[in-house]
């Protein structure tokens, strides 16, 4: 890993967020949820050498800044794909060469876990792309980039085979490296249960 690789982590605001999970969880439920799980997220960025958080909210950007990270607040929420965009060309702008994508609905992720996709991206020849995938639904939790603009973004359903689809048209090496800790996102009722069973 250089010294120009930033962990860029997606925080929508907390109270939009966890819309999915309403018939599982109350409001303000949800709502803590978000935040704890962007708590954990903020600090598993550690690993990298850059953390920079994209916050849906001036709350999200308030908790980042108190954890210790590069904080960028979005202008407006347009889904994940532009807060990714906007996270990229922050992270350029300052000295990125290489940045890895990471989502904030992530219950088990941990600092280790990042390092440990980092560590296989820096054995890596770019331009290169590391996926990491969900469970279920056929997204992408995390994604590493060498360059950082190895890859369009098409983060949302069915993700993992448009990365993997256009990494072969475009010449790009593309791994899929599973990872417990980063494969379970909190999307919907049944991933609640996911996440109890796991604990």
């Amino acid at each position: 890993m250089g010294l120009s690789t930033w962990v860029i982590v997606l925080v929508k605001d907390f109270d939009s967020a966890k819309q999915r999970l309403g018939p599982a969880l109350e409001p303000a439920a949800r709502r803590k949820l978000a935040r704890t799980n962007a708590q954990r997220a903020v600090r598993a960025a550690a690993a990298g050498d850059r953390r920079l958080v994209v916050a849906g909210s001036a709350e999200a950007a308030q908790l980042a800044t108190k954890l210790g990270a590069d904080v960028i607040v979005e202008p407006r929420q347009e889904g994940q794909n532009v807060a990714a965009r906007r996270g990229i060309d922050h992270a350029v702008a300052n000295g990125a060469e290489a940045v890895l994508l990471l989502s904030s609905d992530l219950p088990m992720v941990t600092r280790k876990a990042v390092r440990d996709v980092l560590d296989v991206a820096s054995r890596l020849t770019p331009p290169t792309a590391v996926a990491i995938p969900a469970i279920g639904r056929g997204g992408t939790n995390a994604l590493y980039l060498d360059p950082s603009d190895a890859l369009g973004l098409h983060f949302g359903a069915d993700s993992l085979a448009a990365f993997e689809r256009e990494a072969q048209q475009r010449g790009i090496g593309f791994v899929v490296l599973p990872s417990r800790a980063i494969a379970l996102d909190l999307d919907e009722p049944a991933d609640l249960a996911r996440a109890r069973r796991a604990v």
